[in-house]
């Protein structure tokens, strides 16, 4: 009888997957059955979508064009191969936009991005684009904006006159990893209001442990400053508002009072103006910083984290092993194959193995939003 009765359910359900198929159009769903019978049952059907969930919108304009999403990010020095990963956790978990790659990298490292960004376009079947730019920074102080903090950092401030054919971008710095769809991120745009130009993720949650209330030697924005690591840029507004003539005198005025260069010139900037300034909330900038003494981004406990962000090389350290775990898990996997069974289910035994650290206590927090995304990936027990 159970025979029978997993047979039925599969009937129908091929059933209802033709029915949704010949309903979505060529554009919007893509389902893959994948069924294994062994000793005379059906062990496990996958329903692969390119949303891993049926869209609420699937009955409209199956010809509708894809959402660009623009991301950028600057890489130099050894940074290639956590750029791919982090790519790689963006692309595997983009929903319906078509996602549109930036990068901006020293020409010794090029050609490395090309190759492996070419073989996974093909892979994905063309569903993303992506584009290399050199490193530019303005000929007056070129040699001191470039060793700002962190080789090349600071181009992230020069954007709006580097990219100056690109209306708004999500820049993320190399070593962040997405654990949700990139929509989520830019979806933030819609709700800036009109003298808002940026969206950044606070410093710190807790005074007791801030930095910038702490130990700033310059001005910041609000009580506890800003991370710059996750940064959407509306460039049309920046370019309007005259960003880049406020870089030069900031530079000089508090050079030596700087801790994180292009990062503490964003908080004097915005400092200044608050207005321009949209804030979203940490789990949009997860850092270790979250949870290493106590876990303090509610956000995060309710929703998950949907961006992560290993600064301070928490991603290469055995220091946080919840954060290297995570890593491991988007550098092991390979594109184009089933997301639960070869992301969610190592990742979720790699940070297992990491409860002994405070981060690793609060491990699901990592999981929420992936989980959600890829499902629970097993129909039949």
């Amino acid at each position: 009888m159970k025979l029978i009765y997993r047979v039925s359910v599969f009937a129908l359900l091929v059933i209802i997957t033709y029915i949704v198929i010949i309903r979505s159009g060529n554009g919007y769903l893509s389902v893959v059955l994948n069924m294994t019978i062994k000793e005379g049952k059906v062990n496990r059907v996958y329903l692969w979508t390119n949303l891993s969930r049926i869209r609420c919108d699937m009955y409209g304009d199956s010809n509708k064009p894809k959402h660009e999403i623009v991301l950028s990010v600057v890489v130099c020095g050894d940074r290639v191969q956590e750029t791919l990963v982090m790519i790689k956790s963006a692309l595997s978990l983009s929903q319906d936009s078509k996602l549109r790659l930036i990068i901006l990298a020293e020409e010794k490292l090029v050609q490395d991005f090309i190759e492996k960004l070419t073989e996974w376009k093909n892979i994905l079947n063309g569903s993303f684009t992506f584009e290399t730019r050199p490193v530019s920074f303005p000929k007056s102080g070129e040699e001191e904006w470039k060793k700002l903090f962190k080789p090349c950092a600071s181009q992230r401030l020069f954007l709006p006159s580097v990219l100056v054919d690109v209306d708004s971008v999500l820049y993320v710095d190399t070593d962040v990893l997405f654990l949700s769809p990139p929509e989520n991120v830019w979806r933030h745009f819609d709700l800036m209001n009109s003298t808002q130009l940026a969206a950044l993720a606070p410093e710190h949650e807790d005074p007791n442990i801030g930095w910038y209330n702490r130990f700033a030697r310059h001005p910041y924005y609000g009580k506890l400053g800003v991370n710059s690591g996750v940064m959407l840029m509306n460039l049309t507004r920046m370019r309007d508002f005259g960003w880049e003539k406020y870089l030069v005198p900031i530079l000089k005025e508090y050079k030596l009072k700087m801790t994180w260069g292009d990062q503490d010139i964003i908080n004097i900037i915005f400092h200044y103006h608050p207005e321009c300034l949209y804030i979203y909330d940490c789990s949009y900038n997860y850092r270790s910083d979250h949870c290493m003494y106590s876990s303090v981004c509610k956000a995060a406990h309710a929703q998950g984290v949907k961006v992560l962000h290993g600064s301070r090389s928490t991603f290469h350290t055995e220091k946080q092993p919840a954060f290297s775990a995570v890593f491991r898990a988007f550098q092991e996997y390979q594109l184009g194959t089933d997301a639960y069974q070869y992301l969610y289910l190592p990742m979720e035994s790699y940070l297992k193995q990491a409860t002994v650290s405070n981060c690793g206590k609060v491990h699901s927090i990592f999981l929420k939003q992936i989980k959600e995304f890829v499902g629970d990936g097993d129909y039949f027990s």
